[in-house]
């Protein structure tokens, strides 16, 4: 078994692929950053790209946040979503592309092992983790493992908050992710007819300050995000529940027009630390980790 190297990581987003090289200990030394293509073959030329670039003397592993159901023990994508790797060898390609063992998992148990590691979870054994962005992503800790069930547990963004509701990506309606997205967040806006470009902090303020249509919009994206944290807190009984994601900060904000209500499924949610960072530092320690095991 070798030392600690440091480790690429990506986390491919439904807007944005970030990719950093991370040292062991969790901090990034270089990091890019550009567009999502939804088309795999641009896809997976920009990614070798990142790990040609970022590449340094030492880094042997890539680790790959994938958006959706993945099979991480036998490195499967297993369905598609915002971008659709399924019909994608992404581990293998990757590996051969670039001379580097390359594992995936879904983007969310990267982000929630970073958290673990050197975030807002530290010390925690039982974490459940919702990331808002583009979509949702969610991921399960109990006992200090991922869950994993019998391929990709943890996909807490299909949690059903409206029957009959709005149509996901899944092919099932009224699922979190169609109301309390980042996606879902901008068509409330548009929808209330408040400013497009509004920002998620700025629709707090003016909520904060009463505006009446700011109120309803933060209500109608909130109420939702609560049933679906209060169904998974009764279902998985976590000591912490994580928001992370780009608008993780302002989710846990925004719970403030939704407080939890029943005495059963009481816990602390707190914003993740770690921001858009935590997918590449936890794809990268990730990496690092299964690295050693093999070595």
């Amino acid at each position: 078994m070798h030392p600690p190297y440091p480790a690429i990581g990506i986390d491919i987003g439904g807007t944005n692929v970030r990719a950093a090289c991370v040292s062991a200990s969790g901090q990034i030394l270089d990091y890019v950053t550009e567009r999502t293509s939804r088309e795999a073959p641009a896809l997976l030329a920009r990614l070798v790209a990142m790990v040609r670039q970022l590449d340094r003397p030492g880094v042997s592993t890539v680790g790959i946040g994938v958006p959706g159901r993945v099979d991480a023990r036998r490195g499967l994508v297993l369905s598609g979503g915002y971008v659709d790797l399924s019909a994608v060898s992404l581990a293998d390609i990757i590996g051969r592309e670039t001379g580097k063992r390359a594992l995936i998992d879904n983007d969310c148990n990267m982000a929630l092992t970073a958290e673990v590691a050197i975030g807002a979870a530290r010390g925690c054994r039982h974490v459940a983790m919702l990331t808002i962005g583009t979509g949702i992503g969610g991921a399960v800790l109990l006992e200090g493992t991922v869950l994993r069930g019998r391929h990709s547990a943890g996909q807490l963004g299909h949690v059903t908050v409206e029957a009959g509701g709005l149509a996901c990506n899944c092919g099932r309606r009224g699922c979190v992710e169609t109301v309390s997205s980042g996606t879902a967040l901008g068509r409330h806006i548009v929808e209330a007819g408040l400013p497009p470009d509004v920002t998620a902090d700025g629709l707090l303020a003016l909520a904060r300050s009463g505006e009446a249509r700011a109120i309803d919009v933060v209500q109608a994206w909130a109420a939702p995000l609560r049933a679906a944290i209060d169904s998974i807190v009764a279902a998985v009984d976590p000591e912490l529940f994580l928001l992370g994601g780009g608008l993780g900060q302002a989710a846990c904000a925004a719970l403030e027009w939704a407080p939890a209500v029943s005495p059963w499924y009481q816990c602390p949610v707190r914003p993740a630390t770690l921001g858009d960072d935590a997918g590449v530092i936890g794809a990268a320690l990730a990496g690092a980790q299964r690295d050693m095991l093999v070595s």
